[in-house]
């Protein structure tokens, strides 16, 4: 990079977008800008990639700095990835240099010395793997991972923004359905499946117990990933229920496997990270209800609404989202390479959070599932210190303005900046 020249940076969106991704872009953009005013030698523009990593890629780069700050501040409350994400996994580095050389290349020739990655597990391993090749190559990079992830599955932070909101839309979604199937238990439908996402990590379909507060309220029971599924133990528990108040509800994750660790719900496909590809859950559960025991039901599937849902977002999830963004500019700028800002919880009630930092390294592909102790005994329910975990992560209102009586949300003009190298094939 040219000397007395302002240093930009890439930032990028990365896997299944949240309610409040944006809120965190928004955070790295305003704060990149606020420093800039203060120093124009600090940092300069602010280029993303257009669906996410494939934009580095294809050097296909949006010029931020032509957005304006009114335009920009909106972000905190549009949903979706504003920039395009993608779900692309970068191969191992020892087997695909060219892809990873090909993002120094890129950065080099758009004066890049700063990576904000914004994803999951995957993500974090992407950026872990640019910031050791771009140290062997010798070109000055600093790599920062921006979390984000509606499972809540990644280590070395409390929560991960996207949950919160995700949770409490489920818990909503939960109590209102139940309230409706209660209504109609007695001459129609008995029996309610709420489906999730959540693969390996049950965080989800625990928010969904969220919405109980007392004994018989729903959900009346819970399928987590992390309970292999006993047909035998749920058939019983869910003949149970309808005795006691003539009527079930289930909220299910989509991961649920049997004892044997096959995914009750898996269609054979991969997807693009090789996960394998789920769905269906809910109705296969449903369905088994039916056959065994004769109960009329109806099930639905939350699938994208649960995740892009930010007119009922959680305010502790766009605020925590929004000082991520903050942090990894301000670790950026203080030459804190390969890290991730994450949530650290000081107290539970009233709940209080700092900004902590963890290595990338010890983020990379690893899943932190549900505590043992945060799952009642029998498997179906979540205990007090699960709740006590969740309750603060849902709280607090922060509604988009609205126009015309839906939510006003913004779409940038994403004009892209001119292209200086061959094109690249894969």
């Amino acid at each position: 990079m040219a000397a007395n020249k302002p240093i930009n940076a890439f930032y990028a969106q990365s896997g299944g977008v949240t309610a409040v991704i944006n809120t965190s872009a928004c955070g790295v953009i305003e704060t990149a800008r606020r420093a800039s005013q203060k120093n124009p030698q600090s940092i300069g523009k602010v280029f993303a990639g257009r669906n996410g990593i494939i934009g580095a890629l294809a050097e296909d780069l949006i010029d931020t700095s032509l957005e304006s700050d009114e335009d920009i501040a909106r972000l905190r409350h549009t949903p979706g990835g504003a920039f395009g994400s993608c779900r692309y996994k970068l191969k191992s580095l020892e087997e695909h240099r060219a892809q990873y050389e090909r993002l120094i290349d890129v950065f080099r020739a758009h004066d890049i010395g700063y990576f904000f990655y914004n994803g999951g597990g995957d993500s974090m391993d992407t950026a872990w793997k640019v910031s050791q090749l771009s140290e062997k190559l010798g070109y000055p990079l600093v790599c920062v991972g921006i979390p984000k992830t509606v499972d809540n599955d990644l280590p070395h932070t409390d929560t991960c923004p996207g949950f919160g909101s995700v949770a409490k839309y489920v818990a909503t979604s939960m109590r209102e359905a139940g309230y409706d199937v209660a209504s109609m238990a007695k001459t129609s439908t008995k029996i309610f499946v709420l489906e999730v996402m959540g693969r390996h990590a049950g965080w989800i379909t625990a928010a969904c117990g969220l919405a109980s507060e007392a004994e018989g309220e729903p959900p009346h029971i819970l399928l987590l990933p992390e309970i292999p599924f006993d047909e035998a133990r749920f058939l019983a528990r869910v003949a149970d229920c309808v005795k006691r108040y003539d009527y079930c509800t289930i909220a299910v994750s989509e991961g649920l496997h049997d004892a044997a660790g096959n995914f009750i719900s898996d269609m054979g496909g991969k997807d693009a990270f090789g996960h394998a590809q789920l769905g269906g859950v809910g109705q296969i559960v449903a369905q088994l209800i039916k056959d065994r025991l004769g109960y009329k039901y109806h099930w639905a599937l939350a699938d994208y609404l649960q995740r892009s849902a930010r007119h009922i977002a959680s305010k502790t999830d766009t605020d925590q989202a929004y000082a991520l963004g903050q942090a990894a500019v301000e670790l950026a700028l203080a030459g804190r390479n390969a890290v991730m800002p994450g949530i650290v919880r000081l107290a539970d009630a009233p709940y209080r959070w700092e900004i902590g930092v963890a290595d990338l390294k010890d983020i990379a592909n690893i899943e932190r599932k549900m505590p043992r102790d945060f799952i009642s005994d029998d498997g179906f329910q979540i205990t007090k210190k699960c709740r006590d975990y969740l309750a603060p992560l849902i709280e607090g209102e922060d509604y988009p303005p609205y126009r015309g009586g839906l939510p006003d949300y913004i779409r940038l003009k994403n004009i892209s900046i001119p292209q200086k190298l061959a094109a690249f094939k894969a």
